[in-house]
């Protein structure tokens, strides 16, 4: 299967009805790591659970629990994992400011790393010191590449 350059998430969801219309949920996640805005519109695709061999993936072959309350957190079956790890080293470009002064740079699937110290436009070697499900701290160990 190809993947568009313009993916902008990937995430698995279910569909649910709701009077006239089904819903597709999209995790808080995807929306806070700023790659997309609830205002804007945006093009859907949907994707069979199904292998290429044409067997039902595992999680789906059971049945779903139906009942879920409205208050409660619902996650992906299988979210992505951060694409960083403590201690890997990066080249980044600083693409924002934070609300606290702190450099953003952006990475696979608009993951954010923060790098206290760096400003807008620099390019700098990183390392991981913190992961986290929806944004990763870096510390510079070189000023320019």
């Amino acid at each position: 299967m190809e993947i568009s350059e313009k993916l902008l998430c990937l995430f698995s969801t279910e569909v649910s009805a709701e009077e006239d219309r089904y819903v597709i949920e999209v995790p808080r996640q995807e929306v806070e790591t700023g790659d997309i805005d609830p205002d804007e519109i945006y093009r859907v695709a949907l994707i069979s659970r199904e292998s290429e061999d044409g067997e039902a993936d595992a999680s789906t072959a059971q049945p779903q629990a139906q009942a879920q309350t409205q208050t409660q957190t619902q996650t992906a079956p299988s979210e992505p994992q951060p694409p960083v790890d403590v201690g890997e080293t990066r080249y980044v470009e600083i693409e924002d400011i934070g609300k606290q002064g702190d450099g953003i740079a952006r990475v696979e699937r608009g993951y954010v790393i923060i790098v206290p110290g760096a400003d807008v436009g620099e390019r700098v070697k990183i390392e991981v010191t913190e992961v986290k499900s929806n944004f990763a701290v870096g510390e510079i160990i070189e000023e320019t590449f």
